[in-house]
């Protein structure tokens, strides 16, 4: 893959579905995440044609929204595709009834509000799952024992098959298998920066945006507000 970021959303598109094939094709179950987090981006069509792409391969793949308005909308959006679209108590039924599920589940969207229903249907599935641009983790639990628990428990078994993610001077990439990529903003467009094993935190992608010394630009930024804010 060129060091080059997509152009535009469908060769997003087309990349993640690539990168996602080979992260389900490198293991026969595994829990994956695919971001695109844009600034209004509507993941319903996002979603519908990620399922088309897979569906191929993946003949008894379902796309999995959290509740059943969202699940009817996909259906309207997508006749030919409505048998193969649920919603999250729709697999919990489905599992309750048949002891478990198989195939692959590409999970919407879900949010802090649905981490207990998404723990208990992947605990019951036995095929892979796709998180598309969910949010399991909720902030306000903050530092406390929950939060500890579900990083450490059903959080950390999630790895990334595909990420696209906007951040204030760049971007950052991961495409399975490689490595996640850093790219700074210019004024004539995105340029690769480095890659990193694991995804970098903000003080890795600050450091190496900011080349050497980077840390101690930033340490001398926190003088000056300290200053600041002692004088003030």
């Amino acid at each position: 893959m060129a060091r080059m970021l997509p152009a535009d959303l469908r060769r997003a598109e087309a990349e993640a579905v690539e990168a996602i094939a080979a992260a389900l094709a490198s293991q026969a179950k595994g829990f994956w995440t695919a971001e695109f987090r844009f600034e209004g981006l509507r993941i319903l069509p996002v979603s519908l044609r990620l399922l088309a792409a897979l569906l191929p391969a993946h003949a008894g793949a379902r796309l999995v929204f959290p509740d059943a308005g969202a699940a009817a909308l996909a259906k309207r959006d997508a006749a030919e595709q409505a048998g193969s679209i649920t919603e999250l108590s729709g697999i919990k039924r489905l599992q309750q009834a048949d002891g478990g599920s198989d195939g692959l589940l590409v999970l919407v969207a879900p949010t802090p509000a649905d981490y207990e229903d998404v723990e208990a249907v992947c605990a019951q599935h036995r095929g892979s799952v796709v998180l598309l641009n969910g949010k399991l983790e909720d902030a306000a639990v903050g530092i406390g024992t929950v939060a500890r628990e579900r990083r450490k428990g059903f959080l950390a078994t999630w790895q990334s098959a595909y990420a696209l993610i906007p951040t204030g001077e760049g971007a950052l990439r991961r495409a399975y298998p490689l490595d996640w990529q850093l790219y700074r903003r210019d004024p004539d467009g995105y340029r690769f920066v480095k890659d990193f094993e694991l995804k970098p935190d903000a003080e890795q992608m600050a450091d190496a945006l900011e080349g050497e010394g980077g840390g101690v630009a930033r340490g001398l930024k926190a003088v000056d507000r300290l200053i600041e804010g002692l004088q003030n």
